[in-house]
């Protein structure tokens, strides 16, 4: 059973040009990595694939999911104490990149935007800098 106090997303990991792909809902001011939580009985690929498609519109390409890490962090505009667990997956996709359901715009990063993410985000956006993914 999940620790209460842990969120746990599944997240799409999209890097182009050496900017990664993030998303904002309506009404806010930070930025989250694509995806969200499971439903129940949903492995994370299927997460990750239901998900993309009611935010972004797109068809991700299970059979290229791959595990790109695991990243906990203090959940934004939570109690102290309460993480969020991202599990993300680098896949492939077919369409037309926009915004649907609650998303309101997506937008490509650099490693200069990490005082516009999540605390979770902030520690990606570092991780794929030392590693040379990112500008």
């Amino acid at each position: 059973m999940a620790d209460m106090s842990t969120i746990d997303k599944v997240a799409w990991l999209h890097v182009v040009d050496g900017k990664l792909l993030a998303a904002r809902s309506a009404g806010k001011d930070t930025w989250y990595l694509p995806g969200g939580k499971r439903e129940e009985g949903e492995s994370d690929v299927e997460t990750l694939v239901r998900e993309i498609a009611e935010e972004l519109s797109v068809t991700l390409d299970p059979a290229s999911a791959r595990l790109a890490g695991t990243w906990e962090a203090q959940a934004h505009g939570k109690a102290d104490g309460v993480v969020v667990r991202m599990t993300c997956y680098t896949a492939d996709y077919a369409g037309e990149l926009k915004p649907s359901s609650e998303i309101e715009s997506f937008g490509w990063l650099a490693h200069a935007d990490r005082d516009r993410v999540s605390a979770t985000v902030r520690l990606i956006l570092d991780d794929l800098h030392a590693q040379g993914n990112l500008v």
